[in-house]
This record gives C-alpha cells, sequence and structure tokens, in this order.
C-alpha cells in the first residue's frame, strides 16, 4: 500500500503518508486512492476544496454541524501552514483540546480530521494553497465555527496578528458554543 496512517495526538486524528518518487525531474506521487484510503478507514470523500492564502492569513476554527458534519482529510500543495484540529465531541476525554501539525508541499503527508472536530490553519509560508477533501457536502446551514483565539484553547498561533475575516472574528467561545457533536 502506498499510503499509511499514524494516530496522532487525539483519538481519531491520523497522519496519512504517501510515497513521492523523486528524481532529476521533480517527483510523482499518486495525491489519494479511494481504495487505500478505505483500506486505513476513511469514510468516502465526496469534495475536494482548495484555499489560497497570503502569509498571516488564518482561517478557522470552522466545522459543519449535524445532520451533515463533515472528516477533512488536508493537505498542503503549496507552501507552509500550521495546521490545528480541536476536538469538539462533548463525550470525549479530548473534549475541548486540540492538535496542530505543519504541513508543507514537501513530500507527500496529509492530515486526516474526523467529524466532531473544528479544524483552522495559519499561513507560514508567503503563500499556502491547501486542498482538502471532505466527507460530504459544503451547506450554509449547517457551517460553524468557534473563535480561533479563544482562551480556554490557548492555542499558540505563530502570527500574533493574524489576517482574519469579520465573520471569523465573531464566532462563538467553545463554552458559548453548546452541544455541537
Amino acid at each position: 500500500m502506498p499510503f499509511k496512517a499514524s494516530p496522532y495526538q487525539l483519538q481519531g486524528l491520523l497522519i496519512i503518508e504517501g510515497r513521492s518518487f523523486p528524481d532529476e525531474r521533480g517527483f510523482f506521487a499518486e495525491s489519494s486512492r479511494d481504495d487505500e484510503l478505505r483500506g486505513l478507514g476513511l469514510p468516502p470523500l465526496v469534495q475536494d476544496n482548495l484555499s489560497r492564502s497570503r502569509k498571516g492569513v488564518l482561517r478557522g476554527l470552522h466545522f459543519q454541524k449535524p445532520p451533515m458534519p463533515v472528516g477533512k482529510l488536508v493537505r498542503c500543495v503549496r507552501g507552509r501552514i500550521f495546521d490545528v484540529a480541536v476536538d469538539l465531541r462533548r463525550g470525549s476525554t479530548s473534549f475541548g483540546q486540540w492538535a496542530s501539525i505543519e504541513l508543507s508541499d514537501e513530500g507527500n503527508r496529509m492530515f486526516w480530521i474526523p467529524t466532531g472536530f473544528a479544524h483552522g490553519f495559519c499561513v507560514l509560508s508567503d503563500q499556502a494553497d491547501v486542498l482538502y477533501k471532505v466527507t460530504d457536502y459544503w451547506k450554509p446551514e449547517v457551517d460553524g465555527g468557534i473563535r480561533w483565539n479563544d482562551p480556554a484553547l490557548g492555542i499558540p498561533w505563530p502570527e500574533r496578528r493574524p489576517t482574519i475575516t469579520t465573520k471569523d472574528t465573531s464566532l462563538p467561545l467553545l463554552a458559548d458554543a453548546g452541544v455541537l457533536f
């Protein structure tokens, strides 16, 4: 199998790594294979999303609420990002805890974030393209989020004054978000 999965920090999070074949021209890598990803326990991935952001941009912390929650397979295809997942599963022993990882265009590494987590990232390089495959279609009526700088979470974002949307700065704190998952 070209893809392998390793548990990462909180229950349900995985680092997915694939093989890469470098040579003098560059490299070749399979970026996704449904049969192998399912063999690792991932559900079907039905939509691809791509964002491009400049240095210092922070996106998040986003999720999609039931009845259409989404899992995300996140990859940075250009540049570098500080990627974060926050556990919002009320019955989880790690509820309210977060995990972070740096993703870049080096190698063939992805971050699996299952349903029940919020997701966000901050761009470390001059520009970054982030591709994420999701388990359900985006629906605005179930779009949700929590505030990126919630003091109860204490996420040490690498950017003190990130570029962030008004929408993201007005998201609720985790304590005010109610039961989510």
